[in-house]
């Protein structure tokens, strides 16, 4: 920090003259530079500044110590937010009006003291604006007594925490679906993508964090089957480690509700490590209620993601109406809304908070640590994960099931033979077929790695499924099922007749004397021409609207 001589030096010697006189120190000189030297040795008296702070007003000496609890400075923006703001007037207008003598506020009554100084410091690696505290002087200042971390807001009420949401390890399996789904080369396959928690888009920013997928949305092999094949709550602890050490995964760009725009960055990181801190401060197994610690954050640290105090650079709009979200008055939905996400999102879904609400399906209104976050947050596994033992169940028609608890390098493998059918909280399906035979084999599988999962994580396969797998392997695909549409007629000569007519292309096989497909899309068609042969015909089949008949053809 810079001392006093840095601090008053560039002052005036009437500002000299009226510090000095708040000090009651005899103080006469003909210029700054001849003054400054013996009023700093006066100045700079123990005993002397002991009397100065004691005889400051409550609030300026609570300013006083605010300042010195934060190691001498804090960034101006913030320190006159919360203690007043300063007069800017010149010499001229100070000596007429004396404003010293009727602070405004006590940021005024310690700036008139020489107290503190105002300059551009280097401070967390960034150029700021900072009030301080010169350092020479703040080496005399009476010690404060550190009053130890106070957890920001109030416990959780009752009715806050009236129904919990317990942390899930679910993010797991979720990675583990979209890392097979992009191997197929299709991120949305599974059936149930759209109700994700974490959604399919966080699922798919959080791999790419911990690059395990490209980006171009590959998934890097050699890297996801380490974290396929580790147990559960290993792969938990990884997963919560390298989010944590992520510049990548930036919750405010990802944040629901606003959109990011320009060139301007945040650190994501020390944003989320600065909540993660407060949260750490809290009574363990406590609720704590969220709107009473976002309350709390705005009301002493509102800046704890802006460099300098800047709430006017970042370009943030509101997505539902493109309103510029520029300013501190736009707090509430901006920095206190990352505060909720991150607690109500990455921090649920990756097992490190459980969430409560005062209804069923009310929005979440209480939160606490859960039972797994002091090892998640230590890069430890939790203890009492259950094992992922539960087997592959391969069906004689031709489906495979997999539980929440099948081993997920089996389902990773498993997924790429099948088509994805069905997913619940607790399975999933896929059939096999010759589709997704055909497939797999042009990713380079084969039939002897599906049978050797199977036997492998589940018990043996329905000898007909084996045979049925052998004869496709020796002869592809031997049977097909469709739908189609028949055409059929009460006598032979009528379709004979059809089919030498210019609707003849639009049959398709024939199934008999009296039977014949028509082609996707031709019933009207086909109808037409019947009629013009005389032959009225129904159609009684509830299926998607046919093109109206070519009145040519």
């Amino acid at each position: 920090m810079p001392d006093l001589q840095h601090c008053l030096q560039d002052h005036d010697l009437g500002f000299l003259e009226i510090l000095a006189g708040l000090w009651g120190v005899d103080f006469a000189a003909p210029d700054v530079r001849q003054g400054l030297p013996k009023l700093l040795k006066a100045l700079l008296d123990p005993a002397l500044v002991l009397e100065v702070v004691d005889a400051l007003p409550e609030t300026a000496r609570k300013a006083l110590n605010a300042l010195q609890s934060q190691a001498g400075w804090m960034p101006w923006s913030r320190f006159v937010r919360d203690y007043g703001g300063l007069r800017e007037v010149g010499p001229g207008k100070r000596d007429r009006e004396k404003p010293y003598l009727e602070p405004i506020s006590p940021t005024e009554v310690l700036w008139y003291r020489g107290l503190i100084g105002r300059d551009f410091l280097r401070r967390e690696g960034e150029l700021q604006e900072c009030a301080y505290i010169p350092d020479d002087l703040l080496k005399l200042l009476p010690s404060i007594e550190p009053a130890g971390p106070q957890p920001l807001g109030r416990k959780a009420a009752p009715a806050e925490a009236r129904f919990a949401t317990p942390a899930t390890d679910r993010v797991l399996d979720h990675c583990c679906t979209l890392l097979a789904a992009l191997r197929l080369g299709d991120a949305k396959r599974s059936p149930a993508a759209n109700a994700w928690q974490p959604p399919l888009e966080v699922v798919n920013q959080l791999l790419s964090a911990v690059k395990l997928i490209s980006s171009s949305a590959e998934p890097l092999a050699e890297d996801a089957r380490p974290f396929l094949a580790m147990p559960r709550e290993r792969a938990l602890a990884w997963l919560v480690q390298g989010w944590r050490d992520s510049d990548q995964f930036n919750e405010l760009w990802m944040m629901p509700g606003v959109v990011c725009e320009g060139a301007w960055r945040n650190d994501p990181r020390a944003a989320r490590e600065q909540v993660l801190a407060w949260l750490g401060e809290l009574p363990a197994g406590e609720w704590w209620s969220l709107a009473a610690l976002i309350e709390a954050v705005f009301e002493r640290t509102p800046d704890f993601q802006r460099p300098a105090g800047d709430f006017d650079s970042w370009l943030i709009r509101r997505a539902a109406d493109g309103e510029s979200l520029c300013g501190i008055d736009h707090w509430p939905e901006v920095d206190g809304a990352l505060i909720r996400y991150l607690i109500t999102g990455p921090l649920h879904w990756l097992g490190l908070v459980d969430l409560a609400s005062p209804a069923e399906d009310a929005p979440f209104t209480a939160f606490r640590l859960s039972a797994w976050a002091a090892d998640l947050l230590a890069g430890e596994p939790p203890a009492g994960f259950p094992a992922e033992d539960q087997p592959l169940k391969a069906l004689s028609d031709g489906r495979v099931i997999a539980g929440t608890l099948t081993p997920r390098i089996a389902r990773y493998q498993v997924a790429r033979f099948g088509l994805w059918q069905a997913e619940t909280a607790d399975s999933y399906t896929y059939q096999i077929t010759p589709q997704s035979l055909a497939a797999a084999v042009e990713q380079g599988l084969k039939i002897a790695h599906l049978e050797t999962l199977l036997n492998k994580f589940g018990e043996p396969p329905p000898p007909s499924l084996v045979q049925a797998l052998h004869q496709w392997e020796q002869r592809g695909g031997q049977a097909r099922i469709q739908p189609c549409v028949v055409l059929r007629v009460e006598d032979p000569k009528i379709l004979q007749a059809l089919r030498s007519s210019p609707a003849e292309r639009f049959l398709g096989d024939i199934l008999g004397p009296t039977t014949v497909i028509v082609h996707a899309g031709a019933v009207e068609k086909v109808r037409a021409a019947l009629a013009r042969m005389g032959v009225l015909a129904d159609v009684d089949f509830a299926g998607e609207a046919e093109e109206a008949p070519d009145e040519e053809s």
